[in-house]
């Protein structure tokens, strides 16, 4: 019997889910986080796991690990000392950068730029050139080359980037730099931007490379102690670290190429969203994922998460596809406080953390949190426990929430539910940006709210946004450990090949993309996917001639045999009209080709829930006094175990489980649908039909 174990860490909680292969029968935990070293959080939750389960560590065979590790170097600055090649005359390629300051026009009074990752004492230059046509017009001049190597080893650098100009057409001057790097340089990990990012525009080609250097011996030290220590648990286990446009990487590339984990964590909880409500029938969506920390947002549409070319960690922007996450610092443990010179409530993104954590986890905390108003609010039942063992001590999140309360004159349930509604909006605003700004009317969109918080505020945010149902599925708490459970292998290519339409033809760029395809699935036959079980979609970056926006469009080979490039073209259209309302009568140029494989994740069957009647009393285990839109009630909480498909549950009231906590508010109501989730709609709200056509079905299994 096999056994399938997803790991998701998280900055507060690190959530486990594990299911059996055969029987379909899933287990899940909850444990703190140990931010010091994830990886022993990781083993307890295994142990924890292992014990619900009844099993032994050795009889799972996968594990599939969501991790912050690399998202972390780069937000706290703790990333390895690079060197960086560069071409000669390009050494302030990172200094130089793009011109553009956030923040909006006066956005460069307060703008502090972060430093390169690379220093510029530390980058050198070779002697070479390429031309654009992949034309060696300088030969690399190799003695020069291993007397700088030297000088950076004496500086004492712990990992080297080589980002020559024009690599994308002809590696062979980068190939041999890293030869000659590796005899004068012995042991330091060398990056090679003709293998990370082969594209054209060479600070975008470098920042990402440079990245993938700055991060890489923490990410390779970590993957590697994570997979000694699983593999002492259990023997021949194969362990693979989510990516960020949420397929999942060997270790080996998860090593060598970790510039495409900095959205790890919150891309699996996208994959658990939309295995859950694509199955319930409601295949676009609006997914809020709202853990210790932080919230994660994104849009799926037609069963289809938006992925974007770009990942931004920070003010770090690199060149790696990712799921379209917009992630705010809004989460339970963000800390509210009130500034002395606005006198204004803020909250976030300063956060608590797993240490102390909040006030009411009686670890130290004293900030007033996020978490800490839910308790004052009665939000989080009495009789709960949080992760099921841990009491929370609410004389301690009362007493942190007065200070706000003293500061603003507010009752101390006012000052809570003002936490509460400033987080909430703040939570809003990072669902504009994937919404609003692009185009999409969030009220046309179901919201499907998870992590250990997002129950709490799911009702809040869809009543703000007109996105119903808002959607609560079972396990919200490891909905991410699901999604790292269920999700496949995948490894993509991409070249640039910049052509205007007249000057290639449909055969030319079909041959191009069965060659990337070719090499993106040999690499997942060599992590042990079966051939027959890979699947590969194409995409194309195309802009018209002379702009320097570029648009990324799907297609199909047999689009581009039946159609030529005129299928291309209509799909570029149509999205440019999409974002920008308009067209421009110009030609059309190609300016990257991609192709990504994937192997296939399990398919895993929710039993239906057994069959109930509206009226629910028997799932009621206590009422709990609470605060909500400025009045006091008595609320009914729901032991949510209890619960049959068909029950109605009238708001307000409190459902609560192992892993989490929901909020249905006063003139909502929740049904239980006969997956187990929960659907809350206003009283007034007719209830969305959900579409369980063949076609929303067949979607079911499809991941990222």
């Amino acid at each position: 019997m096999s056994y399938r174990l997803g790991v998701d860490v998280g900055g507060t909680f690190t959530d486990l889910f594990l299911v059996n292969e055969r029987t379909g029968e899933v287990f899940t935990a909850k444990v703190p986080s140990t931010p010091a070293d994830q990886s022993i959080g990781v083993l307890h939750g295994i142990a924890r796991v292992c014990e619900r389960a009844a099993i032994r560590p050795e009889q799972i065979d996968h594990v599939m690990h969501g991790t912050t590790v690399a998202t972390n170097t780069v937000l706290t600055g703790t990333g390895a000392l690079c060197g960086l090649v560069t071409t000669r005359g390009y050494r302030q390629v990172l200094q130089i950068a793009r011109s553009f300051v956030p923040g909006g026009l006066g956005g460069w009074v307060i703008y502090n730029k972060s430093l390169p990752m690379a220093p510029l004492r530390c980058t050198i230059e070779a002697h070479e050139r390429v031309a654009a046509d992949g034309q060696v017009i300088e030969a690399l001049e190799e003695g020069r080359l291993r007397d700088d190597l030297a000088a950076l080893g004496r500086m004492g650098i712990e990992a080297l980037t080589v980002s020559l100009i024009n690599s994308f057409a002809n590696a062979a001057h980068e190939l041999r730099v890293r030869e000659i790097a590796h005899e004068v340089l012995p042991g330091v990990p060398v990056s090679l931007s003709c293998e990370v990012v082969p594209e054209m525009q060479e600070y975008e080609r470098t920042v990402t490379t440079v990245a993938n250097s700055y991060v890489r011996p923490r990410v390779a030290r970590y993957v590697a102690n994570l997979k000694h220590k699983i593999e002492e648990l259990a023997h021949d286990v194969k362990l693979h670290i989510l990516r960020s446009d949420g397929g999942l990487a060997g270790t080996t590339s998860a090593e060598e190429y970790p510039v495409n984990l900095l959205m790890s964590g919150p891309a699996g909880g996208v994959t658990g969203a939309l295995w859950v409500a694509v199955q319930a029938g409601f295949p676009n969506l609006l997914t809020v994922d709202v853990g210790g920390t932080s919230t994660d947002v994104a849009l799926i549409q037609n069963g289809t998460p938006r992925l974007r070319r770009e990942t931004t960690v920070g003010d770090v922007t690199v060149r790696a596809s990712s799921v379209d996450i917009r992630t705010v610092g809004a989460g339970g443990g963000s800390i509210a406080h009130v500034p002395q010179l606005t006198k204004a409530l803020r909250v976030g993104p300063q956060s608590a953390g797993a240490d102390p954590g909040p006030a009411a986890y009686g670890r130290g905390g004293t900030e007033p949190t996020v978490t800490d108003a839910n308790v004052v609010l009665g939000y989080l039942p009495e009789m709960q426990r949080l992760g099921g063992d841990m009491q929370l001590d609410r004389a301690l999140a009362a007493a942190a929430v007065q200070k706000v309360a003293d500061a603003l004159h507010l009752s101390l349930p006012d000052a809570a539910l003002g936490i509460y509604q400033i987080v909430n909006e703040n939570m809003v605003g990072a669902l504009r940006l994937v919404s609003v700004e692009q185009g999409y009317d969030p009220r046309e969109y179901a919201l499907i709210a998870f992590g250990g918080a997002g129950p709490l505020h799911a009702n809040a945010l869809a009543r703000l946004l007109g996105s119903w149902p808002a959607i609560i599925p079972p396990g919200p708490g490891v909905l991410c450990a699901l999604g790292d459970a269920t999700t496949a292998v995948r490894d993509e290519r991409a070249r640039t090949f910049v052509r205007r339409f007249s000057q290639t033809r449909a055969t030319q760029v079909r041959s191009i993309l069965r060659e990337l395809a070719r090499q993106a699935t040999q690499s997942l036959v060599r992590d042990g996917v079966r051939r027959g079980d890979i699947t590969t979609g194409y995409q194309v970056d195309l802009r018209y001639h002379g702009q320097g926006l570029r648009l990324t469009v799907d297609l199909s080979l047999q689009e581009l045999e039946q159609d030529g490039l005129a299928a291309i073209a209509a799909k570029f259209d149509a999205e440019h009209k999409r974002l920008f309302t308009f067209a421009l009568d110009l030609e059309h140029e190609i300016v990257t080709l991609r192709a990504a494989v994937q192997g296939r994740g399990i398919r895993l069957q929710r039993a239906p829930l057994k069959a109930g009647r509206a009226e629910c009393k028997a799932a009621i285990v206590g009422r709990q006094s609470c605060y909500m839109d400025g009045r006091k009630y008595l609320a009914p909480v729901y032991e949510r175990a209890r619960l049959r498909a068909g029950n109605v549950i009238k708001g307000p009231a409190i459902v609560m489980e192992m892993d989490s906590t929901s909020v249905i508010l006063p003139a909502h109501h929740g049904t239980v649908d006969r997956f187990g989730n929960i659907l809350i709609y206003p009283d007034s709200h007719p209830a969305r039909r959900p579409n369980r056509s063949r076609r929303a079905a067949a979607r079911a299994p499809k991941k990222l």
